[in-house]
């Protein structure tokens, strides 16, 4: 019997992918102890590994103030949101977040979403429509390319990090709104958009500035407001920010954060928002705790940056091909997909985990490792991580590494 169309398509661009070497698998984590995973290998055994692929940045997500807010938390309200929050699942723990987000980041107002990634879909979505315009850098995570997409707007996409070419492209746009959006870390590269320079070109042209705080909420700025912060502007030049829960702060889900009739807005009219059952009451209040320390322990900013130091020197030294980046993410590039996942392999045959980016996350030609740090790691992680880059790099180019992890 013939099969499906659909799964026909579905085998074919699978085996291409094998062929491209571009196949993703997923890996499963036991037990974490620190920084260090148990992690199961493909013949069922299992191994602990250094991490250093994950974005716990602060090493907030085993926090014992976290942990313990959390389950005292699931012990009152229990494990779900029972429903969407303009239904009847609005609770005090969400209100709490909201607020101590909207305080930390000196903003009118946010509110809660369960991702990062519904909520720029979220944003750009509720913000515009077939009229508009939505400007961005090339190098956007893909929630934001989506998000415009969902919208039914005119897509613009600039080179990276080019504000007089944003300039260029809000300026030949339509009549209608506009709205300029950019990561504010880069996730592949780890380098920061050129924020004041972005908002001189909204401000100039009357489009709204949105930036996505990903990778910055918790590590840049006054105690860890994020690059725009660390900008020095204020939420009058940057309208809305998006700040993600799961990455330096530990936890789950995401908050937009800014000007109170925007928020209110997507409140009230983001399908994302409304048509999905609010996050656990228990993961708020878990968030709330990170936020509280992340707020307070301007020590773990200072270890990681002296971890991000420790590694770009070394890196340096090695003469390592890295990214220009003074973020937790450190990009070291290699070229094809092959030496990409040959060095990942080689790394991990030596406790190390590093995660091997190819296309289409990053562009064609540019397949990398991608090396995050934490304040979890110590001086002698970092140490072992160098040790063990100068063997690998060595050993792939004479062509002697381990089997390559697809």
């Amino acid at each position: 019997m013939p099969r499906p169309l659909l799964t026909a398509r579905v085998a074919a661009l699978r085996e291409q992918r094998i062929a491209q070497q571009r196949l993703r698998l997923r890996r499963t984590v036991l037990r974490r102890d620190g920084m260090r995973c148990e992690v199961q290998d493909a013949g069922g055994g299992s191994r602990w590994l250094l991490d250093f692929c994950g974005n716990d940045y602060l090493g907030l997500a085993r926090h014992y103030s976290v942990a313990g807010a959390l389950q005292d938390a699931a012990a009152r309200t229990g494990a779900g949101g029972v429903a969407s929050h303009l239904v009847c699942g609005h609770r005090t723990e969400h209100v709490a977040l909201e607020r101590a987000v909207a305080d930390w980041l000196q903003a009118p107002a946010a509110l809660l979403l369960g991702s990062g990634y519904a909520a720029n879909l979220a944003v750009v979505q509720a913000l515009l429509g077939k009229d508009d315009v939505c400007v961005q850098d090339r190098l956007n995570h893909a929630s934001l390319i989506d998000g415009a997409r969902l919208a039914g707007c005119a897509l613009r996409r600039y080179p990276h990090a080019d504000a007089e070419a944003a300039l260029r492209q809000l300026r030949a746009a339509p009549e209608g709104a506009a709205l300029l959006a950019s990561d504010g870390v880069f996730s592949m590269d780890g380098d920061v958009a050129p924020l004041r320079a972005l908002a001189l070109v909204a401000r100039a042209q009357r489009a709204t500035l949105y930036i996505d705080e990903a990778h910055a909420i918790g590590v840049l700025g006054e105690t860890g407001r994020g690059s725009v912060a660390a900008a020095g502007l204020d939420h009058g030049a940057v309208p809305l920010r998006l700040v993600t829960l799961g990455k330096a702060l530990g936890s789950y889900g995401a908050l937009v954060v800014g000007d109170a009739d925007l928020v209110r807005h997507l409140a009230e009219t983001a399908r994302p928002y409304i048509y999905t059952t609010a996050l656990p009451p228990a993961l708020a209040a878990a968030a709330l705790a990170a936020v509280q320390r992340a707020r307070r322990d301007e020590w773990r900013r200072e270890q990681l940056a002296a971890r991000v130091r420790q590694f770009r020197e070394g890196a340096r030294r090695l003469g390592l091909p890295l990214l220009d980046s003074d973020t937790p993410i450190q990009p070291l590039l290699c070229g094809s997909d092959a030496n990409a996942l040959a060095m990942a392999a080689a790394l991990e045959h030596k406790g190390l985990w590093v995660a091997a980016i190819r296309p289409p996350t990053v562009p064609e030609g540019s397949a990398r490792l991608r090396i995050t740090l934490s304040a979890g790691h110590a001086p002698r992680d970092v140490e072992q991580l160098l040790d063990a880059l100068a063997v690998v790099r060595d050993a792939v180019a004479a062509g002697a590494t381990p089997a390559a992890h697809a």
